[in-house]
């Protein structure tokens, strides 16, 4: 007996219903059919009455669903060779795409391990024309301090000069009343001492034509001074400019400094930003270059106005020994 209500006409109707979906109705299809209730034993016995009631329906349709499987074989199998086919395609240009875009990441990342190496070789060099620029500014202001001294040592000398101007200027009021008391000496004892007033003449010529050499002299050495200061006034006005320039130089560091940090943000664009920067360097450091000769050229016509200002102290160093000599060596003017 069938269990659970199962019959005969449920299972015909679960045949029927999968015959006309086009599926062969097996035990299990028609159990599933059925809501999966029911013995598989009753259900394939009741098929089997059911197929002994209509043979020839089962053999033409068992036939139908033999050539629409072998159909359906066929397109499966040619589904599947193309299917193959589109796949290694697919496959193939996957793999291509695959090792062009490892290639490329590979060369991308050689470019940016390249690009990062560049960055840190610019910032060091950077860091390291920083402290050149600071050490430069520093020799800068040690230059100023020394100009400073060197100007207060100018004027000394003008005043050392004014001195001898006034030393000068004495000595030849001694030698106008020397010369007015030797005129009055030689009117009144002129047959006694003609002589002596040779001598006298002499030696007042002498001294004469020393006073006017040494006159020259403090022309010469008064021209000097002046364009000892005319130098020194030049090459302070050279000495802003270069501290304008070291400034402009500091403040393009601290742009090319910033510059570099927004390189290190945009690795992706390294090749174009690489680029400015190197100019940029190069500007730096034709920039330095330039600022190191003039740096030097200041250094050098430093030390040729201290060398002239040390010759002209040992002029005036003998002119002073000399008039101090003449004024020691002068005959006494007798009365």
């Amino acid at each position: 007996m069938a269990r659970g209500g199962i019959n005969k006409a449920v299972v015909e109707r679960a045949r029927k219903a999968l015959l006309s979906k086009g599926a062969y109705p097996s035990i299990d299809a028609v159990r599933v059919e059925l809501g999966n209730t029911g013995s598989k034993t009753t259900i394939a016995r009741y098929l089997k009455e059911l197929d002994a009631q209509a043979p020839a329906e089962t053999s033409s349709r068992a036939r139908m669903g033999e050539e629409l499987k072998a159909l359906v074989e066929g397109l499966l199998d040619r589904l599947t060779e193309e299917g193959a086919a589109v796949v290694a395609q697919a496959q193939a240009d996957f793999d291509r795409q695959r090792e062009a875009a490892e290639a490329r990441l590979e060369a991308l990342e050689s470019e940016l391990k390249s690009a990062r190496h560049q960055c840190e070789s610019q910032h060091a060099a950077l860091t390291e024309q920083s402290a050149r620029l600071q050490t430069t500014h520093s020799s800068w202001q040690s230059e100023l301090t020394r100009n400073a001294g060197l100007s207060q040592q100018c004027q000394d000398l003008e005043r050392r000069v004014q001195d001898k101007d006034l030393q000068i200027q004495s000595l030849e009021e001694k030698h106008v009343h020397a010369r007015a008391a030797l005129e009055h000496y030689r009117e009144a004892i002129k047959e006694q001492r003609e002589q002596d007033q040779r001598r006298h003449e002499a030696q007042l010529q002498q001294i004469q034509l020393e006073q006017r050499k040494l006159q020259e002299t403090l022309v010469i050495k008064q021209d000097e001074s002046t364009r000892l200061n005319r130098d020194n006034e030049r090459l302070l006005g050279e000495m802003r400019q270069q501290a304008r320039a070291l400034a402009d130089q500091q403040d393009q560091a601290q742009r090319l400094a910033s510059e570099l940090r927004t390189a290190q943000m945009y690795t992706a664009k390294a090749d174009g930003a690489r680029e400015q920067l190197q100019e940029q360097l190069a500007a730096v450091k034709a920039e330095s270059k330039s600022l190191a000769k003039a740096v030097a050229l200041a250094h050098e016509q430093l030390t040729q106005a201290n060398q002239r200002v040390a010759v002209l102290n040992e002029d005036n160093d003998s002119l002073r020994a000399q008039v101090q000599l003449n004024i020691a060596t002068a005959p006494p003017i007798e009365t």
